[in-house]
């Protein structure tokens, strides 16, 4: 008799043990799903935060001259010249092509004028100041950037020589980083000025 009760209360102590590890893994579950879960959203919803603002960096580009459908079209703020003429239906037979940069990165506002063989080209900074009256500040030649009021020639070439060796500027502010150029100087002519 004794052989039974003991075979009974170690199968008793067996599954105990069985019972109590069933518990504690169902109970270990959901606090690894509650922890991944998280996660998932967070990176989710990092992801759908930068989305919107890709999304939202369009820029409008006025496409004049020799192409099949002048006009302003919306574009992605990266676009490039060449995707400029493409929404516009591309080059008509007498377009002088060779004037055309292809790869120049479009910005907001730009006037993009194709013009057709043998006419005089027209630089971007000429473009901008008649039709914003303001100095477009990326495109401009040393001569336009002087007719700023408290610019002279040796802030001028600084303003160039920083433009070609970091690249555009995407504000006013970024011309405080030219040697030479501080806020009292950048207040002088920021009104004046164009900056995507």
């Amino acid at each position: 008799m004794k052989m039974p009760i003991r075979s009974a209360g170690f199968l008793l102590i067996i599954t105990s043990v069985v019972v109590v590890f069933l518990i504690i893994t169902r109970e270990e579950e959901p606090r690894v799903q509650q922890e991944i879960s998280p996660l998932k959203i967070s990176t989710t919803e990092s992801q759908e935060k930068s989305n919107p603002s890709k999304e939202n960096t369009k820029i409008m580009v006025d496409i004049k001259g020799a192409v099949a459908k002048p006009g302003v079209f919306e574009m992605p703020v990266e676009s490039r010249v060449n995707d400029a003429i493409k929404l516009a239906g591309g080059f008509t037979a007498d377009a002088d092509q060779s004037q055309v940069n292809l790869a120049q990165k479009v910005q907001d506002e730009m006037i993009i004028n194709i013009p057709v063989i043998g006419e005089e080209p027209f630089t971007q900074g000429e473009v901008s100041s008649i039709q914003t009256e303001k100095l477009s500040i990326n495109y401009a030649t040393q001569e336009e950037i002087e007719t700023l009021n408290g610019i002279g020639p040796a802030k001028a070439q600084a303003i160039i020589q920083f433009r070609e060796e970091h690249g555009f500027f995407s504000t006013a502010e970024d011309l405080l980083q030219v040697p030479g150029i501080g806020e009292k100087t950048l207040n002088n002519f920021i009104d004046d000025i164009q900056v995507p």
